[in-house]
């Protein structure tokens, strides 16, 4: 399960980032540009190499004006706080010290949420997650972070756990069609069900919880699935989260020769999230699924 996903170029930056080269990962965030997705995605990965603070900051020495040196200190110091080897207020200096040498780049402000939705106040993530959107409205780590926090609201009153659900959705409306957001409700089925298997009386098993049963979650996947089948711009760089997000679902959901479809498109690329929920070990969680789904096919 690698989090670089399909990327080759990011793996081959990130293998010379771990031995103290930084040119192929310079060259890898030049020519990224303002991919603003594929920029994010990459640069949390390479943030989170033990050695990327060190060789951004010499980085950082050579090029005191290169964006994309402050942007990798910045979040690979996003990645040592969220690991508590790290000051968040230090963290968070450096993603206002890249978002200076950048103010059109939501990645900073990735940085920021990342640390918000880990330890921050909710009006902190809202205050932070509307910055970034005046950046790129469509971000699609942004989005799953802001679902995820949603999700982990107590129940009752203004906080109803369905509140979620009303968000994903209406951000997967207001998304343009080729957007890989209209699989956001999905995501969201799957976080609530992660904080009810955490904190409730739902089955650890997430086929047997019946989560994924009723006419709205039945609408969702429909939804999402067909929207899959007609989805013509396969190259997001995080598409392999939404697809295993969707086949986990199906699996869930006992819809076998759909989920089948997922894991022939999903191949190799297994994500953790969000087959360890439950706390469940995620290879062995997908490959039972997988199994089971191709196996039924058949």
């Amino acid at each position: 399960m690698d989090d670089a996903l399909d990327d080759a170029a990011l793996r081959t930056a990130r293998a010379a980032l771990a031995q103290g080269r930084r040119q192929t990962a310079r060259a890898l965030l030049l020519h990224t540009g303002d991919d603003w997705d594929r920029r994010g995605h990459r640069l949390t990965v390479l943030a989170r190499d033990p050695h990327a603070a060190a060789l951004a900051q010499d980085w950082i020495r050579a090029e005191p004006e290169s964006a994309d040196a402050a942007a990798l200190y910045a979040m690979a110091l996003v990645q040592r706080a969220l690991r508590g080897k790290e000051d968040p207020d230090r963290a968070r200096e450096a993603c206002a010290a890249a978002g200076t040498l950048a103010p059109a780049d939501p990645t900073p402000w990735l940085g920021l949420l990342l640390l918000a939705r880990a330890l921050g106040p909710e009006p902190e993530v809202f205050a932070v997650f509307t910055e970034l959107r005046r950046r790129h409205p469509e971000h699609h780590h942004a989005h799953h972070l802001l679902i995820a926090r949603l999700a982990e609201r107590p129940s009752g009153g203004r906080a109803d756990a369905h509140e979620v659900y009303d968000h994903a959705e209406r951000a997967a409306a207001e998304a343009p069609a080729d957007s890989p957001l209209a699989v956001l409700p999905v995501v969201a089925y799957a976080e609530h069900y992660r904080v009810l298997a955490a904190t409730g009386p739902t089955p650890a098993d997430p086929a047997a919880s019946g989560h994924w049963s009723g006419p709205r979650a039945r609408r969702v996947l429909r939804t999402a699935f067909d929207w899959w089948l007609e989805w013509e711009h396969d190259e997001h760089p995080r598409r392999h989260l939404d697809l295993n997000h969707l086949a986990f679902a199906l699996s869930c959901a006992g819809r076998p020769a759909e989920a089948a479809a997922l894991f022939q498109r999903i191949g190799g690329h297994a994500t953790g999230v969000p087959w360890s929920y439950a706390h469940r070990d995620p290879l062995a969680a997908f490959h039972a699924a997988r199994t089971r789904a191709l196996g039924q096919r058949k």
